[in-house]
């Protein structure tokens, strides 16, 4: 039997093709097939129905406890971000004592602070780095200043500590949409919970427009 995915003749993108995440929650469902089989259960003796029970009920805990572990890593991520806006603030005070800081700045630093929506905050940190290196590249003499220098080694350690978050938060979402349709008892009980997919994080198409420029 030949290869069904053949690198070699099979169809080949010369264009390449981007990568999206799809931001849509898919819905847990059973069919009647499901239904049958509990009843089933209960048909062929007491002991099997029961012990399904108890199955659920485990079930039911353990995506209880999985739901916990996805508000835990997305709170990581927020932490880190916190932090970073912090961080990037003491910047832009150290900044405005010496330059007219663009006032914009500070606009986008209360923007970050006051926002729940990761995904915005962290576009938001990104903007106020951004309008920070502008800054600091019209005025290089300013990168020597000690407290800038540290502030900017804390604001990329805390970039790769909120990647790791990520990744980590993406790992739990990943376990928790395959889990959920783990047949019979994860996926019955999420059935009847009207639980749903979870959408990883994702970055928006500002960023991803940056990534693919020329940075040397």
């Amino acid at each position: 039997m030949a290869n069904e995915l053949d690198e070699l003749t099979g169809p080949v993108n010369q264009e390449g093709k981007d990568v999206n995440v799809i931001a849509k929650q898919i819905p847990v469902t059973v069919g009647t097939g499901s239904k049958v089989f509990e009843v089933l259960l209960w048909v062929l003796g007491i002991i099997p129905g029961v012990i399904f029970t108890f199955v659920k009920i485990n079930a039911g805990k353990y995506l209880s406890q999985l739901q916990q572990k996805i508000q835990h890593d997305a709170s990581e991520i927020d932490n880190y971000l916190e932090q970073r806006v912090v961080i990037l603030q003491n910047v832009a005070k150290i900044l405005e004592k010496s330059i007219a800081l663009d006032k914009e700045t500070f606009v986008e630093i209360a923007k970050a602070r006051s926002n729940g929506n990761l995904n915005d905050q962290a576009a938001g940190v990104e903007n106020i780095q951004k309008a920070i290196n502008v800054q600091l590249e019209a005025y290089p003499d300013l990168k020597a200043h000690g407290e800038i220098a540290d502030a900017m080694q804390q604001n990329s350690y805390l970039q790769k500590e909120i990647t790791a978050a990520r990744s980590a938060y993406n790992d739990t979402v990943n376990t928790w949409n395959r889990e959920i349709f783990s047949w019979p008892a994860k996926q019955i009980v999420a059935a009847k919970r009207g639980y749903t997919t979870r959408i990883p994080f994702t970055t928006s198409s500002e960023v991803k427009a940056a990534a693919r420029g020329t940075f040397f």
